[in-house]
């Protein structure tokens, strides 16, 4: 699908939630449930360096015995972060987290976040595109097409 990561990131938002590294994995997950989303981009002085996600806190910290108020983003983070430009495609970005078996991607704009994009807003972006393509094809074979 050709539809631009930035026009997903228009309908959806450019603020993705952000913590530092420091920060304590209890008020990464406090902010990642007042934002109701399920991963925060971890930045240093203005970068990208990490993304903690519900399944690092399952893994690292309720598996391990840890508490969330004891442990800090850093020790837990995923710190190999793939990263997209704004003018990735829905099909490029499906393609790079389906081979890399993550569900969120932050996107930046030269060395700046801009936001996250999830395997969901993808899914959202594929139906809206097949609901219309369906809706032209339909007008076009029962003759109600404007041509």
């Amino acid at each position: 699908m050709q539809t631009r990561i930035s026009e997903i990131l228009n309908k959806i938002g450019h603020d993705p939630v952000t913590v530092a590294p420091g920060a304590t994995v209890y008020s990464a997950i406090e902010a990642m449930v007042r934002s109701d989303v399920g991963a925060a981009v971890v930045v240093r002085e203005g970068g990208v360096c990490g993304i903690i996600t519900e399944r690092d806190y399952l893994r690292g910290v309720a598996l391990k015995g840890r508490t969330s108020h004891a442990t800090a983003v850093s020790e837990i983070m995923s710190s190999r972060v793939v990263v997209v430009a704004p003018d990735r495609t829905v099909g490029e970005c499906m393609a790079i987290m389906t081979r890399h078996k993550f569900r969120h991607l932050p996107v930046v704009d030269g060395e700046r976040l801009v936001g996250v994009i999830s395997m969901r807003d993808l899914n959202a972006a594929i139906c809206a595109n097949q609901a219309t393509e369906i809706e032209h094809l339909t007008r076009y074979i029962t003759g109600s097409y404007p041509g």
